[in-house]
């Protein structure tokens, strides 16, 4: 799991680390610099945080052609901040919370990665994740309908579909909705893509059946055949295997979070 994903499934950080003085907060190890700003050494190791982050922001892989160009940009980076702090910007409020921001960001993002390190997610705790998921999966739906105006007219309608007229026929000549064109076929949907009237009232039907009276929405009033029903088909556990690993992540980051706040004295002052 990308590591900077962590923060966002949580808090809504600006992921600053690498740039400024947010690296700073980690002493980097001793090795040749990679330039030398003003008497300050830059290490390559923050250099090359700060490439990782270029990389991971413009999702692509940054060429050694193009190091040297960032290296540019974080010379000048440097000078910025170098002038920055000599204005006593460093010292303003709000800048100084930006920093704390910023210093906070790399410690949650870092000791989340670190505990998931120490917690990984097992083998075990994947398939129960996936049969829940699929067992959520909502039910797809194949109806026809006639959509009209007029009450009186929907009745009458419905009188005669129950007498043995074609339902494909009458929406052809009747439905204004524009699904009457293809005998009022809806094709396969979910119950959530309809309106509630509507949904409610296929929810209720079992394949083949009709509705015994027109149902009204707000678009009209609606005869509904459901033609047919079916389970939604859930992809192969191999597919999506990372996925369900990231949701079971979330998971156990949400409940370590809740264990912390369980155990911290927590007063809110607004």
């Amino acid at each position: 799991m990308n590591r900077h994903l962590l923060v966002g499934l949580l808090l809504p950080l600006t992921l600053l680390a690498g740039c400024g003085n947010a690296a700073e907060s980690q002493k980097a190890p001793a090795g040749p610099p990679v330039a030398v700003v003003n008497g300050k050494n830059i290490s390559k190791s923050e250099f090359d945080l700060y490439v990782e982050n270029v990389g991971r922001q413009s999702k692509r892989e940054i060429s050694e052609a193009e190091k040297s160009q960032l290296l540019d940009q974080f010379i000048s980076m440097q000078l910025a901040a170098e002038a920055a702090s000599k204005a006593g910007i460093e010292k303003q409020p709000k800048v100084q919370d930006q920093l704390a921001l910023a210093r906070l960001n790399v410690l949650v993002d870092s000791g989340l990665q670190e505990w998931l390190e120490k917690n990984p997610v097992t083998d075990a705790e994947l398939r129960p994740e996936y049969d829940a998921q699929v067992a959520q999966m909502p039910k797809e739906y194949h109806a026809r309908h006639i959509l009209v105006d007029d009450q009186a007219k929907a009745e009458a309608l419905t009188k005669e579909l129950k007498g043995g007229a074609d339902f494909a026929k009458l929406a052809e000549k009747n439905s204004k909705d524009p699904s009457g064109k293809n005998g009022g076929d809806l094709g396969w949907f979910t119950l959530e893509t309809m309106v509630k009237p509507f949904s409610d009232a296929v929810a209720a039907l079992q394949p083949g059946q009709m509705t015994d009276q027109p149902v009204q929405s707000q678009f009209g009033w609606h005869i509904i055949k459901l033609e047919e029903s079916r389970t939604t088909q859930a992809p192969a556990f191999d597919e999506v295997k990372d996925r369900v690993k990231m949701l079971v992540q979330r998971k156990k980051l949400q409940n370590y979070l809740d264990e912390l706040r369980k155990n911290a004295k927590i007063e809110k002052k607004t």
